[in-house]
Parts: structure tokens; sequence; C-alpha cells
């Protein structure tokens, strides 16, 4: 195993950022609305044996993993510099001004 890397690895945030993106109510939703069938070509998604037909949600934008992951880098996984300890009663008095 390798000596552990200063910052987290862009391939740990794109997978962490995948699974919500798997997991999502925007992505069941869009399932359920097109009744987990093809758009283009109409096959219903299957998982009955010998009949499986694999469904994927298309964002049809794309995704800019890129751009997600320098923004998270930017401004939430900041260097330790950056960052300091505070007890909760302190964190939450300075977020509500």
């Amino acid at each position: 195993m390798g000596k552990k890397l200063p910052h987290t690895p862009r391939s740990r945030i794109k997978a962490a950022l995948r699974q919500l993106s798997l997991r999502s109510r925007e992505r069941a939703a869009t399932v359920k609305r097109d009744d987990n069938t093809c758009v283009v070509c109409g096959k219903k998604g299957s998982v009955a044996k010998g009949k499986e037909v694999k469904t994927t949600v298309h964002h049809k934008r794309g995704i800019r993993w890129d751009k997600i992951i320098e923004f998270i880098y930017a401004e939430l996984l900041v260097p330790p510099e950056e960052q300091e300890v505070q007890c909760k009663q302190c964190h939450d008095e300075l977020h509500k001004k």
C-alpha cells in the first residue's frame, strides 16, 4: 500500500458523487416517469432471468466531472491552512451573523 496523498484523490470524489447520483430522488423520478423504458428504442428494463435488459439514466447535457471536482476542491475540500477547529457552540454562533 502506498503513501497517503495530502489531499482527497479526484477518483474518490467522483466515486462518492456518482453514488449520490445513483441513489438520488431525481434519478428515481426519471426512471419512474419513463417507466424504466428506453426512450430511444422502447425496450423495458428487466431483471427476469434470460430476459435481462439493463437501463441507465442519461444526462442530456452531460456531466462535467472536472468542473464539479474543481468546485469541490475550491469550496469544500480546502487546504488545512483555510480551516480551523471550533466547538459546535462557537461555530453555530459564528454562522448566526
